[in-house]
């Protein structure tokens, strides 16, 4: 449990730009028995949550953000190392973000907490191309593919590669699994452009994947492919025929 009073002061130095007490409240929670995975969920992520939503709303200004941010993630490659080490699970996730994707910080946390719970992780972040995304994945053939996104104009790009994955279907048994702001914002909106899963944090990522199950998997692909090939005869059928063809 959280000392009173942490998330407050942390918030404050994050604010700020004061790294060094930004440094010394990650390292007083550490030093109370707080262990680095639940400074993860417990502080980190809540706390780039709250930093979004003071920019969305314009309490902080995109400065404040930034440096924000940037503390956040160098507090994060600083806690990895600390992160406990689970026997492995014998499954590979790779995690990626929308190509223009600016915010990798929560990509980049579910990516370390996957791997402390003994997956085999592979971490893109952003900037790729959708067929760089796909040849990686050719290669590596992960269990659940992660895909995190945090602004709308994000989502064609996202619609398009998992739409590519479903057409080819070259990895029947790959779960597909969103994340990031965009999809907390949107409900139903993972599901609405043909994700297999959905999680509103890195904790929740663990959760979904931990009770994932492959026939449930399969049926969802099941249904949505049918639901695709109706659509596609009805639109068919109501398309006029031009006159003389």
């Amino acid at each position: 449990m959280l000392k009173k009073g942490i998330l407050e002061r942390y918030l404050e130095s994050l604010l700020s730009g004061d790294r060094n007490c930004c440094r010394a409240v990650i390292e007083e929670t550490l030093q109370s028995g707080t262990p680095a995975n639940s400074v993860y969920v417990d502080v980190i992520w809540p706390m780039m949550v709250e930093i979004e939503h003071l920019l969305r709303s314009g309490q902080i200004t995109t400065t404040e953000e930034h440096m924000a941010t940037r503390i956040n993630r160098t507090i994060v490659d600083q806690l990895q190392n600390k992160l406990p080490r689970r026997p492995s699970k014998n499954k590979k996730i790779v995690v990626s973000c929308a190509a223009d994707e600016l915010q990798e910080l929560g990509a980049q946390m579910t990516a370390d907490l996957f791997e402390s719970d003994g997956w085999e992780i592979r971490f893109l972040g952003g900037g790729l191309t959708n067929d760089d995304i796909l040849a990686f994945v050719n290669e590596y053939s992960p269990d659940i593919l992660l895909i995190y996104g945090s602004t709308p104009k994000q989502a064609p790009g996202i619609r398009r590669l998992i739409d590519t994955i479903k057409d080819v279907n070259a990895w029947p048994d790959m779960r597909i699994m969103l994340s990031g702001g965009l999809f907390n914002r949107a409900e139903g909106l993972w599901e609405e452009i043909g994700a297999d899963l959905f999680a509103a944090t890195a904790f929740e990522a663990l959760q979904v994947a931990f009770n994932d199950k492959a026939a449930d998997h399969y049926e969802r692909r099941t249904i949505k492919r049918r639901k695709r090939k109706k659509q596609k005869i009805e639109t068919e059928e109501l398309t006029p025929v031009p006159a003389g063809v």
